[in-house]
């Protein structure tokens, strides 16, 4: 859900401050809202990081600050979680699969409407 709403704001164009109009500063408000929220993103591989969300940019490459990276220690299911503090870090959208922001359920359902 949080990642089709960051592609959204991707996908407008209107994150690279070229023809910003009444919607197009609609969506740098709305991103402006998820400045320095922790955010859960999982990429392909099977890791996911938790960060405050820093910035993002309009091929959506996702930046956190703060960044704790989990992954799996073996290939099985029920496989104990190895964690490690990484600080910075960019996430290209490429890899990127989910990516889910807190935040409170009134929100959550108040962005639900960037799709539209």
């Amino acid at each position: 859900m949080e990642e089709q709403r960051v592609e959204a704001l991707v996908s407008e164009g209107s994150l690279d401050g070229s023809g910003i109009n009444s919607s197009g500063s609609d969506y740098v408000f709305r991103v402006r809202n998820l400045l320095f929220r922790r955010m859960l993103v999982g990429i392909k591989d099977g890791r996911f990081f938790l960060g405050a969300f820093h910035c993002i940019d309009k091929q959506g490459n996702i930046i956190l600050q703060d960044a704790v990276e989990y992954r799996s220690t073996r290939r099985s299911s029920p496989s104990p979680m190895e964690q490690r503090c990484l600080g910075l870090i960019l996430i290209p959208s490429s890899c990127r699969t989910s990516c889910h922001v807190d935040c409170f359920i009134e929100e959550q359902l108040s962005l639900l409407s960037l799709n539209q």
